[in-house]
This record gives structure tokens, sequence and C-alpha cells, in this order.
């Protein structure tokens, strides 16, 4: 949900710039067993599935597909090579969900080590992040998302089983903003993850959907 308060506008010379106070919220889990999954079970006619090897193109039309109503641009600068990098980094993996064998929703996972360069003492872990997390539209309000976010975690929590550079992970955390969508941060914390930091501040939301299609009559 967006959350306007005293929003500020001012005329530059290609658009309207609107000012709006955003609260981002960082949730985190630190054991795999604080998981809770989701009660529901995945429907026979859906499919979560690792795409290996995954192309900027397919990406980037999940990160459109998902984002473009939440204010998603951040990565709409960024040319195929670069949204290659990001996609291809060891210890990056996506996961597609499918309803009748069409993609419907995604999660992107990045690994982070951390520990060793900060103190030499300390044995160095894995961290998580879910970077993208979300349902198309049309899949929205069926109970998906949990079902989604529960794989995603899990796959997570193993991803030091899958990279053999990573040592063991040690926390999956996220991020989230007061534009994404009103179930976000409710699935977030039915599935285990607690919030430990908020911030707010003034942004300018950039469109998401721009050049995506054109403008409704």
């Amino acid at each position: 949900m967006v959350r306007i308060s005293a929003a500020t506008w001012r005329l530059t010379v290609s658009r309207v710039v609107i000012v709006v106070e955003v609260t981002t919220t960082y949730l985190e889990m630190r054991s795999p067993s604080a998981l809770r999954p989701a009660s529901r079970a995945l429907p026979e006619h859906c499919e979560i599935a690792l795409v290996p090897h995954i192309s900027a193109d397919f990406s980037k039309f999940l990160y459109r597909s998902v984002g473009s109503e939440l204010y998603w641009a951040d990565r709409l600068v960024l040319s195929r090579e670069q949204w290659q990098a990001l996609v291809s980094a060891d210890g990056t993996e996506t996961y597609v969900l499918s309803v009748n064998h069409a993609p419907a929703g995604y999660i992107e996972l990045v690994s982070r080590v951390t520990g060793a360069a900060d103190s030499p003492a300390t044995s160095p872990t894995t961290e998580v992040e879910i970077m993208y997390f979300g349902l198309f539209p049309e899949a929205t309000g069926q109970g998906l998302g949990g079902v989604l976010l529960t794989e995603g975690i899990s796959q997570a929590w193993t991803m030091d089983s899958r990279w053999e550079t990573l040592p063991p992970v040690s926390r999956v955390w996220v991020h989230t903003c007061s534009l994404d969508g009103p179930a976000a941060i409710p699935n977030y914390e039915a599935r285990g993850l607690t919030v430990y930091r908020t911030e707010t501040e003034d942004l300018d939301p950039q469109d998401g959907a721009a050049g995506l299609w054109p403008a409704s009559s």
C-alpha cells in the first residue's frame, strides 16, 4: 500500500515528481527451525522449480510482471550484460512458480559470505537475501504467496549444499517497503521472519510500468 504524507510536487522538464514518505522494513530469520511453512499445500496444477542458467530476458520478464505495479524500477537502468551478470553470479538462484505451466511468480535468492573479513576470529558464514519475491497480479489472493515463500526460504537455508564455495548459511533476510502489496509483511512474519529494523525516508517512486503497456484510454 502506498502511504503518501505531505506529498511535494515540483515540475521538471520531463515529468512531475511526487515525493512520498516510504517506510522500509527489514526482516530476518536466524535458524531454519524458525520457518513456519504455509498451511496450504502446493496445488496439483502448480509447480515451483529452480531455473538453472536463467537468461537476463526471462529474469527481466519475471521482474516486470511482478513489480510493474509495485514501483520496481531499480534494475531497469541495467544493460542485458549487467543484468545477466547479476542473475548468473555464484550463489544466486531463481525459483519460478508456474500455474498450469505458465509463470505466475518468482523468488530470487542472493548469497553473501560474511564474517571472516570483518573479524578474522569469526568463521565465515553465508547470508541469503530474498532479493525479489512476488506473484503476477492474476495469481494473488489464492494463497500461493505463502507456498512460494516457504519454498524459497527452505532453499535459502540449504544454499551451501548446492554451492561448494559457500560456508554454512546463518541468516536469511529480506527488506520490503510500504509501496509493496499489503500482504507482504504479514506473509513474511507468518513464515517466521522477524522485524529487526525500519527506516522512513522521502522518496520519488519510479514508474516500474513505463514502456510495458500503452496507457489505457
